[in-house]
């Protein structure tokens, strides 16, 4: 057994061998040494901590004053704080502090300003940056980039309760309105229950709403009925609503002079009158609405009288084509530069609501006569404009096509919700 375990480890021994006498091994001691030698850092490119600057954003309050944005906004230098406070054209941002709206700063560490941007309008932005004897503002145009939004309302008691209940701007739901006025009367005609969606444009800066644009298309459901609109924009400059089919919504005549107000008395052949305590004939609307309200042209004509007319008080009668004539009561002044025989297109401001002449409160006293004879303006059919034109059917139907495929989407999901 010993030899046995002697023979089995006879490789072992080799393969130590071989190791040990490996060539150009070094067997002796070796002698080490230690150097010491200098070595250049390289220059860093990033500057220093206190110099190096930081962008803050903040979402103005409603509560918010200039003094405490500038101490959110870390601004601690005298001399920007007394620009920003005391130079005529910078006391602008204090002067237009709105809920909602984004303000920028840049800073450095010490909380010196270099920077500080505030969008004071949809239209302004105003610029207030360090310069070599202190600062300067400047006032420029934002970038503003236009993308596609879409809403859907439910109307519970009015379309403005409905559209900002949804987050709508205001100016969207008066487009709303407008557009479909001559075939919904939204003084008289909501239901509860009523829906409506709509896509709409609204400008972005910096990541952020700065302003809503126009209605692109818009549904609204009214007492079970649907009408549809979409915006198709003509080579030629000018845009218009139709329905998909290509039938224009823009009527030669506006269903209601006033953006959006509510009817106090309509038109009667016998009604009471307030002032003169009898019955008497009411050939008219009347919209209740604040003073200063403004009036629009319902359709394109010239002026025939502007001026006091007996209990109409300060009046505006514009003639129209086809016979027709609109009549606009009881304002409390005219718009600039109306005169008679002066030409206005539809939609114009002619004028203000006011209470002028008999009347017992501000609105406007609206009538419509045809061929000099009465009509409610509210009942009398309104002659429709021209539809698509054929030259640009084939560019509007792919248009519209996009538009109410984007409307069927987000009907369908309103209609889910709601049940």
């Amino acid at each position: 057994m010993r030899w046995l375990i002697a023979i089995s480890a006879l490789p072992l021994f080799g393969i130590y061998a071989a190791f040990g006498i490996a060539p150009q091994t070094i067997t002796q001691d070796i002698v080490t040494q230690t150097i010491t030698e200098e070595v250049a850092l390289p220059v860093s490119e990033a500057v220093a901590f206190n110099e190096s600057s930081y962008w803050q954003t903040e979402v103005v309050r409603r509560d918010d004053t200039l003094d405490s944005l500038i101490d959110r906004l870390n601004i601690k230098n005298a001399e920007a704080i007394g620009f920003l406070k005391y130079n005529n054209e910078a006391s602008l941002i204090a002067a237009h502090l709105r809920p909602g709206r984004i303000i920028r700063s840049e800073t450095n560490a010490a909380g010196v300003l270099s920077r500080l941007e505030y969008q004071v309008t949809p239209e302004q932005t105003l610029t207030i940056e360090a310069a070599d004897n202190g600062y300067r503002l400047v006032k420029d145009s934002p970038d503003v980039v236009m993308r596609s939004v879409f809403k859907s309302a439910t109307i519970n008691s009015s379309l403005f309760g409905a559209t900002d209940a949804a987050e709508i701007p205001d100016q969207v739901a008066i487009q709303l309105a407008e557009i479909f006025s001559s075939d919904i009367d939204f003084h008289s005609d909501l239901r509860k229950g009523d829906r409506l969606v709509v896509v709409y444009e609204v400008g972005y800066s910096h990541g952020e709403p700065v302003r809503s644009g126009k209605v692109l298309a818009a549904e609204f459901v009214n007492n079970g009925k649907s009408y549809r609109a979409v915006l198709f924009r003509h080579p030629d400059g000018h845009s218009n609503y139709y329905t998909p089919e290509g039938k224009s919504l823009h009527k030669s005549f506006l269903r209601s002079p006033l953006e959006f107000t509510r009817i106090s008395s309509g038109f009667s052949l016998g009604r009471f009158h307030p002032i003169l305590q009898r019955m008497r004939a009411h050939k008219g609307v009347d919209y209740a609405a604040p003073t200063g309200t403004r009036v629009k042209a319902a359709a394109d004509g010239t002026v025939d009288f502007v001026g006091v007319k007996g209990g109409y008080g300060n009046v505006v009668i514009l003639r129209h084509d086809n016979g027709m004539k609109t009549v606009y009561g009881h304002l409390s002044k005219f718009s600039q530069g109306l005169r008679s025989g002066k030409k206005v297109s539809q939609s114009d401001i002619i004028g203000y609501v006011g209470m002028s002449g008999m009347a017992t409160g501000p609105h406007l006293h609206y009538e419509l006569l045809l061929n000099n004879q009465h009509r409610d303006p509210l009942r009398v059919a309104l002659p429709t404009a021209v539809p698509i034109p054929a030259k640009y059917r084939q560019e509007f139907n792919l248009a519209s096509s996009n538009l109410v495929a984007q409307l069927e989407l987000l009907s369908r999901r309103q209609v889910a919700v709601l049940e």
